[in-house]
């Protein structure tokens, strides 16, 4: 997972996911409060970036998830290499493995639909942490059972198995291979297999059941870049030059495959799988070269603090009022910032007052394991 304690940890690791998380609490608020206070190109360009197109096509914040499953990915040799060192027999570790799977789909429906009593219709069971979850614990057990070829294997077949199952399928009445919001065989499956509504026009789920498999593929990327990092022999400065160049080529075969196979985060198309698996890959190596070989950490500090309770902070938003929380510090110095800076001047504040709460639980070294 990506709380997961690593042997030997990798402080780059830590950044990254904390990397990752700023966005999500909080960090792509600046943009678009710069965006809507000066309505500047560059600023709305930027703002744009932190939005998700509407079916195809890729954005940055496209990145932001698959990124964190990526890294989930990476802790596995680390974490789980460990346990089998200490003696932890392999059954022990596939039910540890199933259990925080489950967790994680657990906290997924929470954090969709609350903790409120609802009707099975009105619930929503797909979830970003589902697909975590379910991602990870499968390809966790790969990498139980099979070594670095067959993870290899494994990745490349649901990748283009995928494709072939919605190559070849659709939903009724549409032509086989068509991949639009209505048509596409993954959206369709997921409408006869899960019950409650789906999050797109009540017809499709961006964490689907279907659309998993891919995922599966993206954390099976992490483990083996995870492998390189551990047990290559090579030195640290040339893991991270292949491990950068490792990323532009899975980036330019995912050009490649755009074309008949189209970036889409809605169904993780396999194109997409490959793009950011490969920037993933290359913004690790950026991080592990400057941070874990040059030894420059200093300036990650901040972002460490995020990465080590990722999913607290994550799910916090349902049981604190951070908007509340941030007024009541500093409603003062937005009144002083004014119009039209006064929304920027609270996008800082309140990633502020979300860091001071997880630098407090980091110094008294709390933090949620899953």
């Amino acid at each position: 997972m990506a709380d997961l304690v690593i042997s030997k940890r990798l402080y780059s690791l830590d950044a990254l996911r904390g990397f990752d998380m700023f966005w999500i609490m909080g960090g792509e608020r600046i943009f678009h409060a710069l965006s809507k206070a000066t309505d500047h190109p560059f600023w709305n360009s930027l703002s744009h970036q932190f939005s998700h197109p509407d079916w195809n096509g890729f954005r940055f914040y496209d990145l932001i998830f698959p990124l964190f499953l990526f890294i989930a990915g990476v802790a596995t040799p680390y974490a789980i290499e460990r346990r089998i060192e200490q003696g932890v027999p392999k059954q022990e570790l596939l039910w540890h493995v199933i259990k925080r799977g489950l967790i994680l789909v657990i906290l997924g429906i929470i954090y969709n639909n609350g903790l409120t009593i609802q009707p099975l219709s009105e619930i929503r069971f797909p979830s970003v942490l589902g697909r975590i979850g379910l991602a990870y614990m499968f390809a966790n057990i790969i990498f139980l059972y099979t070594r670095q070829k067959g993870q290899i294997i494994w990745a490349g077949g649901l990748l283009l198995g995928y494709w072939l199952l919605l190559l070849f399928t659709s939903s009724p009445g549409h032509a086989p291979g068509d991949l639009s919001l209505e048509g596409n065989f993954a959206s369709y499956a997921d409408r006869m297999l899960l019950p409650g509504r789906f999050h797109v026009n009540n017809i499709h789920d961006p964490e689907g059941l279907i659309s998993t498999i891919p995922a599966i593929a993206t954390g099976l990327l992490g483990i083996l870049t995870g492998n390189f990092l551990k047990h290559s022999r090579f030195s640290p400065t040339n893991k991270a030059i292949r491990l950068f160049i490792s990323g532009l080529v899975l980036i330019a075969v995912s050009l490649v495959w755009n074309r008949v196979f189209p970036y889409n985060k809605n169904l993780w198309s396999s194109s997409f799988t490959l793009l950011v698996g490969g920037i993933s890959m290359s913004l690790l190596s950026l991080f592990y070269y400057i941070i874990d070989v040059k030894g420059f950490k200093k300036w990650a500090f901040f972002f460490v603090v995020i990465g080590m309770n990722s999913i607290l902070i994550y799910m916090s938003g349902h049981f604190i009022d951070w908007k509340y929380t941030t007024n009541a510090f500093f409603e003062w110095l937005i009144q002083l910032t004014g119009e039209p800076y006064g929304i920027v001047a609270f996008a800082f504040c309140f990633i502020a007052v979300k860091w001071t709460f997880l630098y407090i639980l980091y110094k008294k070294k709390m933090f949620l394991r899953v």
